[in-house]
């Protein structure tokens, strides 16, 4: 579930700077580090279910609020290959929904 979260904070920033800049240079995500720093294992289980569930949410509204204009700003990640806002927005939901369905809180089509 941190991963969940770390995921929904990094591209909140990801979706919010890119569609204010003409480009976006955005550092990699490090896993271990996260995990490291903010200990998710030891945090409420109730709590990080609930700030994950609302964080979506209101990810689906600043999705939804994306700028066509925007969608083809060019991103990069890290070291990755750049890819655009619009390629960000639909892997984060595809991302979202390959953990859901590995912790079994969703079905495969």
């Amino acid at each position: 579930m941190g991963h969940l979260v770390d995921s929904a904070s990094n591209n909140h920033q990801r979706f919010v700077r890119a569609a204010l800049q003409p480009s976006l240079d955005f550092p990699a995500y490090d896993q271990s580090g996260n995990v490291r720093l903010q200990a998710p294992q030891e945090a409420d289980w109730s709590l990080l279910v609930s700030l994950w569930a609302a964080y979506n949410r209101y990810l689906a509204h600043v999705i939804a609020r994306l700028p066509a204009s925007k969608l083809d700003t060019m991103c990069r990640i890290g070291s990755g290959n750049p890819v655009t806002l619009g390629f960000l927005a639909t892997d984060y939901v595809t991302h979202l929904v390959h953990h859901l369905i590995q912790i079994g809180a969703a079905e495969r089509d």
